[in-house]
């Protein structure tokens, strides 16, 4: 079945196009803050063999998972990267930095305003910082020079970057620890990989009891992530690339183990690019229905905005239909939905 593209006026097939996967969600569903204690949220397991269905919660996660397991996390970790400024005359701004690697002119970055953004306009931070741009990119990003080391600005004054459905995207002191995975390691995500904000050292307990083995990747998750999906991707089925890092040994133990869940879609997004170990890459992976995936038995994952690339992803590995049954079932059970809801383990 085909459905045609509102652009191009060529015909998509049904299971590449997002509106092929909305569904209605009610708003008070939508998590504003995550269960307390966190691995009190609930779980939904989906088993593809059978064709069962069970509600529980993440607690119990270790009873559905096989002695000898492997489970891959993202440990990359949310930095602090929204800047509120102020130009010259006093108009109000808002930075928010992409990454924290640099590239040859300065740190990519998204600048919110109500004014033109011209090169060389230099933004005030706080009391003691700048930010200048140098460079203005086709994709609407700029890229910034900023007066001092850009991790102490950022220490100083950056705020956590809660996504705009979560309380407007205003975070508060409570987010820095709620919007922060327990076992993040190393800094340079704008979103969190939240499939893994449940764990909890209980749930660690519990999962070494049953010698359920842990494995970590790094990838550095990007603003794209939760961002609309544009025609170009669509037609490229290529998404925005994102950094990631797989070390030698994680990558040997990931391979030996019998079987292996992915926690989150950027740790399988990771899996799915690998190459070389040891050394940073990028990946810009599109996984929908058709593709096939190799690297994993099942993923554990939260449940994600309609008409997504995250929720065509988890249709790839059960099927479009069967995605969007289970999320209507979600639904009516009353699940809590996108960052800080609950979640959902497909074996």
């Amino acid at each position: 079945m085909m459905t045609e593209d509102r652009h191009s006026g060529q015909k998509l097939p049904l299971d590449l196009d997002p509106k092929a996967y909305h569904f209605n969600l009610p708003e008070e569903l939508i998590a504003k803050r995550p269960a307390s204690p966190r691995d009190h949220s609930r779980l939904l397991v989906y088993k593809r063999e059978t064709g069962e269905i069970i509600h529980t919660h993440f607690y119990e996660l270790a009873e559905f998972l096989d002695s000898g397991t492997q489970l891959v996390f993202n440990q990359s970790k949310v930095f602090p990267c929204r800047l509120f400024a102020k130009k010259d005359t006093g108009g109000k701004a808002e930075i928010f930095v992409l990454s924290l690697m640099k590239n040859d002119l300065g740190h990519t970055c998204l600048i919110k305003s109500g004014s033109k953004k011209n090169l060389e306009q230099k933004y005030f931070i706080g009391d003691t910082y700048s930010a200048t741009i140098v460079a203005k990119n086709e994709e609407g990003t700029f890229d910034l020079q900023f007066s001092h080391p850009l991790e102490e600005i950022l220490e100083s004054c950056g705020k956590t970057p809660i996504p705009p459905y979560i309380r407007g995207g205003e975070s508060d002191e409570q987010d820095i620890v709620d919007y922060q995975t327990v076992y993040a390691k190393e800094k340079g995500s704008v979103a969190a990989p939240t499939a893994g904000l449940h764990f909890t050292e209980n749930v660690f307990n519990k999962l070494e009891e049953k010698k359920i083995k842990n494995s970590f990747v790094t990838l550095h998750v990007g603003l794209g992530t939760f961002a609309p999906l544009k025609d170009e991707q669509l037609e490229n089925k290529k998404l925005h690339k994102e950094f990631f890092h797989i070390s030698n040994d994680q990558w040997q133990q990931i391979q030996d183990a019998p079987k292996k869940i992915a926690v989150g879609t950027t740790s399988l997004r990771a899996l799915e690019s690998f190459k070389d170990v040891d050394t940073w890459s990028t990946t810009d992976i599109f996984i929908y229905p058709g593709y096939e995936i190799k690297s994993i038995d099942g993923i554990l994952t939260n449940f994600h905005l309609p008409s997504s690339s995250l929720l065509m992803l988890v249709a790839a590995l059960i099927g479009r239909e069967k995605a969007l049954e289970l999320y209507e079932l979600a639904v009516k059970e009353k699940y809590r939905f996108f960052s800080y809801g609950d979640a959902m383990l497909i074996l």
